[in-house]
């Protein structure tokens, strides 16, 4: 009975928390029922869209909403891994004057961090996010800090430049639940944003929920029942995106994929398939549920071959095959 009022309660919030977004943000409505599937599933996302499309804001909106901590990191070149974890500083005691190395935190101690163009940055500086989107904890100078929760890693990515960019290996894309692609809004969504943006009225917004109320949010999502049938159209789904995979693997995967996705896809799309079907007031995880999310879920895992790259057949594409040719 106390799950079934927790779900009902999360209803009612998640209304509420759209309705706060939606006095900033237009239109993207997928991307914001994205961004609230990941966010109960305790999952990080990485954005990718052209710059001024809202992303950064979104974000921070989200964060205002839920009244929860956030901080923003702009990735650049220079950018140190202490810049993000903190450092330890030598500190002389006023009355004592002994001199103690003080801890002064980065700003991965927040509840929401913004990754902001995390590709400009280098491999040694992004993997210094990597153990504290896996393990939610941080090490610095021998001494081990645990994050607050809840904890999410919301990163952004710009597509079209390359110069100057250091990709994502493929180890980190895969901490990341979603990826979630912004796209440009429609004629009448950007009348509305050049007239609010435009307009000198700041809304304001009203926050909606709490850190610990959202934990419990968290927490209920994996107590949503998902059947052996469901689950197993999942892994079957992930399965047939691996090229060497034993069984039936579509002959087009074989042609044009080289890696295809691993088990944590299984486990996101299953998790996921569970928050969607929370957040659409139904008690139990469905295939619809499985393939609301699967492209999320799968884009960032499936690495495509050069012949798929000389033919122009892009990821997108593939997923689209794999839903019609894996059947329920």
């Amino acid at each position: 009975m106390k799950d079934l009022e927790l779900a009902q309660e999360l209803l009612k919030a998640k209304d509420e928390v759209v309705q706060e977004i939606r006095k900033i943000i237009v239109g993207q409505d997928k991307v914001i029922d994205d961004l609230l599937v990941a966010l109960f599933c305790k999952g990080h996302c990485l954005f990718v869209g052209v710059p001024g499309l809202a992303k950064t804001l979104l974000v921070s909106t989200l964060a205002q909403a839920l009244n929860l901590d956030f901080s923003r990191i702009q990735f650049t070149p220079d950018l140190m891994p202490s810049d993000i974890t903190g450092t330890d500083i030598l500190h002389e005691d006023p009355e004592t004057g002994k001199r103690v190395f003080q801890f002064i935190h980065g700003p991965v101690f927040s509840n929401i961090i913004l990754a902001d163009e995390i590709n400009r940055t280098p491999p040694k500086t992004q993997a210094a996010l990597l153990q504290a989107m896996q393990e939610k904890k941080v090490t610095v100078g021998g001494n081990t800090y645990i994050l607050d929760q809840p904890f999410l890693v919301f990163a952004t990515q710009n597509p079209i430049e390359h110069e100057g960019t250091y990709p994502l290996p493929e180890a980190q894309l895969d901490r990341f639940m979603f990826i979630i692609n912004v796209s440009y809004p429609t004629q009448e969504e950007e009348i509305n944003i050049a007239l609010s943006t435009t307009s000198g009225h700041l809304p304001t917004l009203k926050p909606v929920l709490n850190a610990q109320q959202v934990i419990e949010f968290q927490e209920l999502v994996p107590q949503v029942p998902v059947s052996q049938y469901v689950a197993k159209y999942a892994v079957e789904l992930v399965q047939s995106t691996r090229p060497n995979q034993n069984g039936s693997t579509p002959d087009f995967v074989r042609e044009w994929i080289d890696w295809g996705a691993g088990p944590r896809a299984s486990q996101y799309l299953i998790l996921g398939a569970k928050a969607k079907a929370l957040l659409d007031n139904r008690v139990s995880a469905t295939v619809e549920d499985v393939q609301a999310v699967c492209r999320q879920v799968l884009e960032h895992r499936i690495i495509l071959n050069f012949k798929a790259e000389a033919e122009n057949i892009k990821v997108s594409d593939m997923i689209e095959k794999l839903l019609k040719t894996v059947k329920a």
